[in-house]
């Protein structure tokens, strides 16, 4: 046997089992009131079809009209029709207010013999097409038909005078904004023509040449720095070496190169006419000679002086002739490093020069650039008022709405017909009205399910109540067993496997109490209002401990309405309520049952008096007496709204069991209940939810127990 402590297993997450509740409380209801959903459709169906039954007969008229196969907008007219919007804009207007009136206005003046009625116009487009469906309703089938006709000339008037009306406005604003672009235009060729004579036209068309120019001189500048720094950074060995090998530095070793990039820097630099430029290049090749020819001779020193003494006449000779290239060597070193000097010099005057033209041309550049936007603007700015100016003269020049507009272009393509009787009133009234009259119903049970507060599910128990659950009754069908078409009780071999278990269920909860050390012996079991089963939860619980070994007296304390010993088919000359009254034993009442460990103690004779009796010393050693010999002493009483008899004695004894009737008990009753217990001091033990329906949405601890016992 599963004896868990809690009633409920909780795997789904909260707000889960607060949708699912109240999905099931939504189809319990849908249920239960179905009725109420048929009531306000069938309210609503025969209110609609007695009205149409009595209501006046209605006349249709039909016509349509088609958009024209030409409708010739010339490109630059003002006056357009979108085509997006085109077929939404004109059925907006055909019923709109203007063309209605006048049509009213012209079907009276034509014909006098007719009396105006009302007419409905609806206007629709038929899928793909550009045709318009025009349905007029009306009483008068003959002022029906000549309405809608006059609706659909006045359109068409109406078009023409939109069409006039737009070329006349069209016309004297193009003519107005022309006339204010001329000032303008005019102002702004004068502008021109006073900057042209304060500056230099040619010189503002050559700002790109100067430009070009001042990056010119920017990269000479940049050359000649290079040049310089490598000069400065080289040996005068390493420049000779490199002047001889014919590298280009900077200017370049060959000759033509250096004549148009280094003879160029020297005229701007103003050294062009200085002859020792030139002499580099000679001297520095005699110089590198001559240390090549000391190089050789010191070889052949060494290689004689192997062999010959230093005073050997050849070893002299060389000796003076290496003396000789020495003293000349000095000479062309002095002359090479004299040269490599003047050309640095050359080149920091060089450079100088450069760095002073592109200040001024700089300057210049930037004066030029100035001036050629400023011009730029302006010759922009009236390019732009003579293209608007001419755009302007070109449109006036071509409009004209009678030969390049068209305005009729919707036209009539089918009269209005003869008017006949309407028919699909009826069609289409009485699913409107069945359709309101269920949104009708499903608002009346959506407030009934708002002002319902009974409980459903143990989900929607819990947002009512914070006290402890003591477990859940499965709701059960009652059958032949039952005596009077009661429940039956729990029996041995009971086959309601989930009503047994859950009774099962309360006993641990209370069995866990006492294995906690705060369990009581004495308990009352009631309930709000009557039939929600406590006499059944009290009975039943009693005969679960019973079944648990535990000795167990049952006392029926509805001194009013007891019947617990008609369901246990026993006798009741005495009870509760005599020895009370006349403060006799009790003992003698009791009677035994066919459940083992289980006595039953009935209410005895009625009594209106029962709150008093609860209240006296007589009951008090009652309870002392029945808590000494018995193991558990069950006591059933009136509920509390009923009567003060529960709140009298609840007091008095180890705690309460409150039992709360699924989808039967008002919250705000049962609150009101409990509160008066708390108010009497009462010990609230718990809730018992009883007659749950096994299909709730978190009702599923023992839903599997009839597979689990299945032979």
């Amino acid at each position: 046997m599963n004896e868990e402590t809690s009633p409920v297993t909780h795997d789904r997450p909260a707000w889960t089992a607060r949708f699912f509740a109240r999905l099931q409380r939504y189809r319990n209801l849908l249920f239960q009131r179905w009725w109420v959903l048929i009531i306000c459709i069938g309210l609503a169906v025969g209110g609609e079809a007695a009205y149409l039954r009595l209501a006046p007969p209605e006349y249709v008229s039909l016509g349509q009209m088609i958009v024209s196969i030409k409708l010739n907008i010339q490109q630059g007219s003002l006056y357009t029709e979108e085509l997006g919007n085109f077929l939404g804009t004109q059925a907006a207007l055909m019923q709109g207010t203007e063309v209605l009136d006048h049509a009213r206005d012209g079907v009276a003046a034509q014909n006098p013999g007719i009396t105006p009625q009302p007419v409905v116009l609806n206007v629709s487009i038929q899928p793909r097409t550009t045709i318009f469906l025009l349905r007029a309703t009306g009483q008068s089938p003959k002022y029906t038909q000549v309405f809608l006709q006059a609706c659909m000339e006045e359109y068409i008037i109406l078009k023409k005078e939109m069409a006039e009306h737009t070329s006349s406005t069209t016309i004297a604003g193009l003519t107005d904004q022309m006339l204010r672009l001329e000032p303008a235009l005019q102002k702004r060729d004068d502008e021109m023509q006073s900057f042209l004579s304060t500056n230099d036209a040619a010189l503002l068309q050559e700002a790109n040449g100067v430009e070009n120019y001042l990056s010119l001189l920017y990269q000479q500048v940049a050359d000649a720095r290079s040049e310089r720094a490598l000069l400065q950074s080289m040996t005068l060995d390493q420049n000779l070496l490199l002047e001889q090998s014919g590298t280009p530095v900077m200017a370049g070793a060959n000759p033509a190169a250096n004549q148009g990039v280094a003879g160029g820097l020297l005229i701007n630099a103003g050294l062009a006419g200085q002859s020792g430029l030139v002499a580099p290049n000679t001297i520095g090749m005699a110089y590198l000679t001559i240390k090549q020819q000391i190089l050789l001779l010191q070889a052949e020193q060494k290689r004689f002086g192997e062999y010959l003494k230093p005073a050997h006449p050849g070893m002299v000779a060389l000796a003076q002739e290496m003396d000789q290239y020495e003293l000349m060597l000095g000479i062309y070193r002095d002359q090479s490093v004299e040269q490599l000097d003047a050309r640095k010099s050359a080149l920091t005057l060089q450079i100088q020069n450069l760095e002073t033209q592109t200040k001024e041309w700089g300057q210049q550049n930037l004066e030029l650039s100035r001036k050629s936007a400023q011009y730029q603007r302006l010759k922009n700015k009236a390019d732009r008022i003579q293209s608007l100016y001419d755009s302007l003269l070109a449109t006036l020049e071509t409009l004209d709405i009678n030969k390049d507009i068209s305005p009729e272009s919707v036209t009539i393509y089918q009269p209005a017909s003869d008017a006949f009787p309407d028919k699909t009133l009826l069609q289409k009234g009485l699913p409107i009205a069945g359709a309101l009259g269920l949104i009708l119903g499903v608002v009346v049970l959506m407030f009934l399910e708002r002002v319902d507060d009974r409980m459903n599910s143990f989900t929607e128990l819990q947002e009512f109540f914070d006290e402890e659950m003591l477990g859940q009754i499965p709701r059960e069908k009652k059958d032949s067993r039952g005596r009077g078409g009661n429940l039956p009780f729990v029996q041995p071999d009971d086959q309601r496997h989930p009503f047994v278990e859950s009774y099962r269920n309360l006993r641990s909860s209370l069995l866990y109490m006492a294995a906690m050390g705060k369990g009581p012996h004495t308990l009352l079991v009631t309930s709000a209002v009557p039939n929600d089963g406590k006499s059944v939860t009290a009975a039943n619980l009693a005969i679960t401990l019973a079944m648990g070994g535990a000795r167990v007296l049952l006392v029926d304390a509805d001194l009013r309405k007891g019947t617990l010993h008609t369901r246990f088919n026993l006798q009741a000359d005495t009870g509760l309520s005599d020895a009370l009254s006349q403060n006799t034993d009790w003992r003698p009442g009791v009677k035994d049952t066919n459940v083992p460990n289980l006595r039953l103690l009935p209410r005895g004779a009625t009594t209106q008096r029962s709150s008093e009796l609860f209240i006296g010393p007589v009951m008090e050693k009652f309870l002392q007496e029945t808590n000494k010999e018995y193991d558990y002493v069950l006591i059933d009483t009136a509920p509390v709204m009923a009567a003060d008899d529960v709140t009298s004695l609840a007091p008095r004894v180890g705690g309460v069991i409150f039992v709360i009737r699924a989808e039967y008990t008002s919250a705000r009753v049962a609150r009101a209940a409990l509160d008066m217990l708390y108010q009497r001091k009462a010990r609230v033990l718990g809730l018992v939810f009883n007659s749950v329906r096994a299909t709730a949405s978190d009702y599923y601890y023992y839903y599997r127990y009839k597979d689990y016992y299945k032979p």
